[in-house]
């Protein structure tokens, strides 16, 4: 393999019906430096179903291009079919490195796309750089249980690949005036080369519960002292028009499903608001919150460590507190 070969940064847009996740678009604006430090092109990949205006957008968040792979083979995701297309993709292309979203879909597609490249993939990233000495991609991820943090990279293959958590980045800002050229490449995949098909959508809990692109969340943790209390954090949440999250603990403890967990273990959230309620403040946890904008903490005791990343802070009982929230803000919108 010859490394000269290989140039320009790549970024896999996931589509569903025609529509994207939020996860590309925050993954062109954290690549955007990376490709003015490496002096090559940033572009999206894009493939689905009636997406040319998806790669237009992701032009005006920040790629320099697009290429784009539309049939009615992949309205909906199978392994087999996007896996064809995005290795195909990359053996004619050569780009140097491919990210994709570390959602359901991209942490099926990534591995089996690297094995097919016979090159390396970082899972569940939380940070990418540069690396200085040898200008390859540093891929930083949790380890052990979220307890250590392991940078990756990957000399001696390519494409450098790896899997980016949704919400541990912000999307830029949107330029309409932005142009850029979309390439449309012609990828057929035979409705027998599909060995999956899909029979029915069920819209599960995990499907409602959408945390990574909620502007604001109302998490409790261990300190909310029992299942039936999380009503005090519904009502609080119902009325703000939020999402109900909670810590490691409220899961292990059954309290709650894990698709509601935040922190390293669970969900990465960038929310305009967080609330943090009973919540003692575990690196895990505060690692997976600090792409809010705003954390308010509530709790009886004053040194917990939430207090010190926390931007407004309640010492205090939360079967009292939540309560006198709740009715506040129902008196403010009345």
């Amino acid at each position: 393999m010859n490394l000269a070969d290989y140039k320009n940064i790549w970024v896999f847009i996931e589509t569903e019906c025609g529509k994207p996740k939020n996860v590309g678009f925050e993954l062109i604006n954290a690549a955007k430096p990376l490709a003015q430090e490496k002096g090559c092109e940033l572009i999206a990949v894009v493939i689905g179903k009636d997406i040319e205006g998806v790669a237009k957008d992701a032009i005006c968040y920040g790629a320099d291009s697009a290429i784009i792979v539309d049939g009615p083979e992949y309205e909906y995701y199978t392994t087999d079919a996007f896996a064809k297309a995005l290795v195909a993709l990359v053996e004619k292309y050569k780009p140097e490195t491919l990210m994709i979203g570390a959602t359901n879909n991209g942490r099926d597609l990534g591995p089996r796309v690297s094995c097919r490249l016979k090159t390396g993939l970082t899972a569940d990233c939380t940070a990418i750089a540069i690396d200085e000495e040898t200008g390859n991609v540093a891929w930083t991820r949790p380890t052990f249980g979220g307890n250590l943090m392991a940078t990756i990279m990957c000399p001696e293959n390519r494409p450098q690949m790896g899997t980016v958590r949704p919400a541990v980045f912000k999307k830029g800002a949107y330029d309409e005036a932005k142009t850029g050229e979309i390439v449309k490449e012609e990828i057929t995949v035979a409705a027998d080369e599909i060995r999956t098909t899909l029979i029915e959508r069920v819209k599960e809990v995990a499907e409602s519960i959408n945390l990574e692109e909620a502007e604001i969340i109302v998490s409790g943790g261990r300190g909310v002292g029992s299942q039936e209390n999380f009503q005090l954090l519904q009502d609080l949440a119902d009325v703000l028009g939020a999402t109900v999250g909670c810590s490691r603990a409220v899961v292990d403890a059954g309290w709650m499903p894990h698709a509601h967990q935040v922190g390293q273990s669970g969900k990465t959230v960038a929310p305009k608001l967080y609330f943090a309620i009973g919540i003692s403040g575990a690196i895990q946890h505060v690692a997976g919150i600090s792409g809010a904008d705003t954390i308010v903490a509530i709790n009886k005791d004053p040194d917990a460590p939430i207090f010190d990343v926390a931007d407004y802070g309640i010492v205090g009982n939360l079967n009292e507190v939540v309560p006198a929230l709740t009715e506040a803000f129902k008196a403010q919108k009345a």
